[in-house]
C-alpha cells in the first residue's frame, strides 16, 4: 500500500516520537504537538528536505522551520532568491508563501535531542517517496544535512554509497531531478561558522541556475 504524502496527525509508527508527543502536548497543550505536514506550492520545482521538526520551532508552530534560527536562514533565504513572497514573522499565520518551492522534514514528528532514531527515519521513508511522487513538476531537491541526503536516496532506491553527502554536491537522480547538498542551516552550524550565509546562498545560486535552465 502506497503512503499518503503527509503522515496523519495521529500518526502510531514510532513508539519514542509518539511517547514524545504525547509529553510535550501535556507540558504544552497550546502547541502543535503532531508529525508536521509540509509546507508550499503543489506544483513547486523546487523541493527542501530538512531533518525533522524542532522542538520550539516546527513542533510548536505546526509549519516547516518556523519559530525557531534555521528558519530565519531557510526563508530569508527564500525570499531573497524570489522563491517565497511576503514576510516572514516566525509564525504559520505570518501570510508568507513560498513559490516554487516545497519545504518538507524527512522524519515528521520532533525527536528528543534534535536526534532521530535510524528506524524512525526509515518509518517515515513512505512519506517523503510520496512527497517527491506528487510533485508533478520537480526539478531539484535541496537536502539539509547528512541524514535528509540519506532519506531522499533511500526514498528514490539509490545506494548511499553512489551518492556521497558534501556541502555543495550535486547528483542527478532518476527522472530528470538533481539533488543539492547543503549542511543544515541550523544555529550551531552558523555559530561555528561550518555554515555560513554565503555558503548557503552559492547552493541557493546553483538551484536558480538549474532551475533556469
Amino acid at each position: 500500500m502506497t503512503s499518503p504524502a503527509e503522515a496523519p496527525l495521529d500518526c502510531p509508527l514510532c513508539p519514542r516520537l509518539v511517547a514524545y508527543r504525547r509529553d510535550n502536548d501535556a507540558a504544552h497543550p497550546d502547541w502543535f504537538n503532531a508529525p508536521v505536514p509540509s509546507f508550499g506550492d503543489a506544483n513547486a520545482h523546487l523541493l527542501i528536505v530538512g531533518l525533522a521538526p524542532g522542538v520550539k520551532g516546527a513542533n510548536r508552530t505546526g509549519r516547516p522551520f518556523t519559530g525557531d534560527f534555521a528558519g530565519d536562514l531557510l526563508y530569508g533565504t527564500l525570499l531573497e532568491f524570489g522563491l517565497a513572497e511576503g514576510t516572514y514573522d516566525a509564525r504559520p499565520d505570518d501570510g508568507l508563501e513560498l513559490k516554487g518551492a516545497m519545504i518538507t522534514n524527512a522524519v515528521r514528528c520532533v525527536p528528543p535531542q534534535n536526534k532521530p532514531t535510524p528506524a524512525e527515519a526509515k518509518n517515515c521513508l513512505g512519506f517523503l517517496k510520496s512527497r517527491i511522487a506528487a510533485l508533478p513538476d520537480l526539478r531539484a531537491i535541496l537536502a539539509l544535512g547528512r541524514i535528509a541526503h540519506d532519506a531522499v536516496l533511500s526514498a528514490q532506491g539509490i545506494r548511499k554509497a553512489s551518492a556521497t553527502f558534501g556541502h555543495g554536491a550535486t547528483h542527478e537522480l532518476p527522472g530528470g531531478v538533481t539533488l543539492f547538498d547543503s549542511y543544515h542551516c541550523s544555529r550551531y552550524n552558523t555559530n561555528t561558522r561550518r555554515l555560513t550565509p554565503e555558503m548557503f546562498q552559492s547552493v541557493f545560486r546553483a538551484i536558480k541556475s538549474c532551475l533556469e535552465n
